[in-house]
């Protein structure tokens, strides 16, 4: 340090005005020397110390606020007699939403708390900074698809859009997702196909299995029956469906007949709506189809078909020829 040959010079100078001077200058010059190595021994580590425990304190305030955003996710919208066939699933995403966000956010913490560290210790971060800036603009500049992917994939599981499980149809592809990561989407069709969609190129999700579905079952009658009492049975069917115990966890709420939907050329159709747990519809829509089907045989409710006639050209020409009065001369002679 500059100051210590001073300290130990200070002593053997000659004092001009006597021991007072040299005692001031001993004085001043000692203040500053206990000042420096107290900055060095007390007041840095006493700094870096509080910034490390800053960060701690705000990581350990943001990781609270992700666990209770976290369990708000797993609480779902549906009735306790379908619940307990989805909480597990729920809980999973809900456990994979926090991770990402935690580690997020322990990157962020860490970035910023050990630069402003780096700054207490003496070290230079301008060239840090720096750095970091046309790292980000090289990034901006040649991987602007992937740090595309990996904003969407964020956001994808904030959002919680759907998750591995879901039913979802993104466009170009729809299935089953297999797994989601931070880049991209993997989903298998009913074909067996899998396919790869980077995040990015999402612009649109419709998620069939998320919280709740809903099947939609299109019954076709004749003009000649009675619609007043085919919608009377179809009510009947679709609450045994709602009392069977085979379904009770999987039908949300008592069935509806909406009425009449369409009236075609050779039938009327009445809808009738199920609401079901996510992934149910399709198997609840079967099973009602099958009941209706038994119940207008047994009540004698014709479901209509599409009637053709038939004829042939030759039977056409045979008749014109019999007709025609070349025809019946011939016939006559």
């Amino acid at each position: 340090m500059p100051v210590l040959p001073l300290l130990i010079a200070a002593p053997t100078s000659p004092c001009a005005d006597g021991e007072t001077v040299c005692d001031l200058t001993w004085d001043v010059t000692g203040n500053r020397t206990l000042a420096a190595l107290s900055d060095v021994v007390i007041g840095k580590p006493l700094a870096i110390i509080g910034l490390v425990l800053l960060g701690l304190v705000i990581r350990w305030l943001l990781q609270r606020v992700v666990d209770r955003v976290a369990r708000r996710a797993e609480r779902g919208v549906l009735p306790e007699r379908v619940e307990s066939a989805v909480t597990a699933r729920r809980k999973q995403r809900a456990a994979t939403m926090a991770g990402v966000l935690k580690s997020f956010i322990t990157f962020v913490v860490v970035a910023i708390i050990g630069t402003m560290v780096l700054s207490e210790v003496g070290v230079d971060i301008a060239p840090i900074i720096a750095s970091a800036g046309i790292i980000g603009i090289a990034l901006g500049f040649g991987a602007q698809s992937l740090v595309r992917d990996f904003l969407a994939g964020i956001f994808i599981f904030i959002e919680d859009q759907y998750g591995v499980g879901d039913v979802v149809d993104v466009g170009d592809a729809n299935g089953t997702v297999e797994a989601v990561t931070l880049r991209m989407t993997r989903l298998r069709d009913l074909e067996g196909t899998v396919w790869y969609v980077p995040n990015g190129e999402i612009l649109r999700v419709g998620n069939k299995s998320q919280n709740w579905s809903r099947a939609v079952v299109d019954v076709r009658v004749g003009y000649d029956e009675d619609l007043a009492r085919v919608q009377r049975i179809l009510r009947d069917v679709a609450h045994d469906l709602w009392e069977d115990d085979e379904f009770s966890h999987v039908v949300i709420e008592e069935p509806e007949v909406t009425g009449v939907e369409l009236m075609e050329p050779d039938s009327v159709t009445i809808r009738v709506l199920v609401k079901t747990a996510p992934l149910e519809q399709w198997g609840v829509a079967r099973a009602l189809r099958q009941r209706i089907k038994a119940r207008f045989d047994h009540e004698g409710i014709e479901i209509p078909y599409a009637q053709r006639v038939v004829w042939h050209r030759e039977d056409r020409r045979a008749q014109q020829d019999r007709t025609s009065p070349a025809g019946a001369s011939a016939d006559e002679g």
